[in-house]
């Protein structure tokens, strides 16, 4: 059996990104940039006041010293003269500094006097309250990096350097396909032996987390012809994910069905629990995994593998699953040969720092624990038995949108 990150160099070995295309910068959001984008301006475009107060010149403003105000500045609309000595210029946050100014003297430090003059309260400082020219960025710099997933914050950043479309990757397209007689949809009248198929929509629902775009194929029954029948033509997808029938079982029938399409099997079988019977293969360019039919295999198989492979296909730079660092909550006895994922809950010690939980059940058709789950307890072959309190590795789902 394959280890964990064999099977992800594998999987991720021949996946290139997807075209390039324009979209609005509002539609920009969880999208990923295709191309370096860099600044239109300088931002702040001119120096500007970070406080309300007054324009002056350092140098000529002390403690005591008594200014005459000869006009202001609001912002978007600068003064167009200069300041003297023995002058300033009322401002704003925003405003633009006046030619001659080199300080802001806060109004608190200020003190209105008849006749348009104020008083200093204390002295200016060169430079004090004042943001410089390009501070933020300068025309030209790169502000959104190419393969940067573009969250709200980039989106302010995009805008603020003057672009109202941006180069993003297309999200890649991931068919489903499911596979077995007992399967049943969610909502209807449900056989003997029947189970409703929860891997559809939440795999679909993990796609669309993962920024593809999911598209759920009829399900299969327990017939190789059928099963290559819904696989095939599928021109547009950019990768195929199947659930259930990739075992060894005799209906198992998943990889005899796409085999007759041109499935080239790259490996089956994973050193990990769960999700022990995953497949990897090609059925010309379109790659393909196929996961086991357990839903909590499925998905936990989803987390270390489908979500790298859509991060890679959609132009990402960063692509695995990130790990934190947690203490544990309670005892667990010593691991075998394959690298364990226990569904965890996660809380918060005195000390700010993570602690991890295993739920009691890990049964691995259990979706209430999963989805009560704040994380997978990661658990490296062969560690030893560990007590509360020690280091532990955690992939956190709450943060995953999933």
């Amino acid at each position: 059996m394959l280890s964990v990150s064999e099977a992800q160099e594998r999987i991720l070995a021949n996946l290139a990104p997807t075209g390039t295309e324009l979209v609005p910068l509002a539609e920009s959001w969880r999208r990923v940039a295709a191309a370096d984008i860099t600044a239109r301006l300088d931002n702040p475009p001119a120096d500007m006041s970070a406080m309300d107060g007054y324009a002056v010149r350092a140098a000529e403003c002390r403690s005591g010293d008594t200014l005459r105000v000869i006009g202001e500045s609001p912002a978007g609309r600068p003064f167009t003269g200069g300041v003297e000595p023995g002058t300033c210029v009322r401002l704003y946050t925003g405003s633009v500094l006046p030619a001659g100014a080199d300080s802001i003297l806060i109004q608190e430090n200020a003190r209105v006097e008849p006749g348009e003059r104020i008083t200093a309260l204390s002295d200016a400082e060169a430079g004090r309250h004042i943001r410089r020219r390009g501070q933020d960025f300068g025309l030209g710099q790169t502000v959104v990096p190419a393969g940067r997933h573009i969250l709200a914050r980039e989106v302010g950043l995009i805008a603020a350097a003057n672009h109202a479309w941006v180069p993003v990757h297309r999200r890649p397209v991931v068919a489903i396909l499911s596979a077995g007689d007992e399967i049943t949809l969610p909502g209807g009248d449900i056989p003997p032996g029947g189970i409703v198929n929860s891997n559809a929509p939440m795999l679909a629902a993990l796609v669309r987390a993962c920024g593809g775009t999911p598209v759920i194929l009829p399900t299969a029954r327990d017939d190789a012809a059928e099963i290559a029948r819904l696989a095939g033509g599928l021109e547009t997808a950019d990768l195929l994910l199947t659930a259930g029938g990739a075992s060894v079982g005799r209906y198992d029938l998943v990889q005899e069905g796409l085999g007759r399409i041109g499935l080239k099997v790259d490996f089956w079988k994973i050193a990990m629990r769960p999700g022990k019977p995953l497949m990897h293969g090609r059925i010309g360019r379109l790659p393909v995994l196929g996961l086991p039919g357990n839903p909590v295999a499925a998905l936990v198989c989803g987390v270390l593998f489908i979500l790298p492979a859509i991060r890679a296909m959609s132009g990402r730079s960063d692509v695995m699953a990130e790990h934190d660092v947690a203490r544990l909550g309670s005892a667990l006895p010593a691991n075998d040969q394959r690298l364990d994922h226990l569904r965890a809950g996660v809380a918060r010690a005195d000390d700010g720092g993570l602690v991890a939980t295993a739920f009691s059940r890990q049964d691995s058709a259990m979706l209430r624990t999963l989805a009560d789950s704040q994380a997978l307890l990661v658990r490296p072959p062969h560690a030893p038995a560990a007590e509360p309190g020690e280091l532990c590795r955690i992939i956190r789902l709450d943060n995953m949108f999933i």
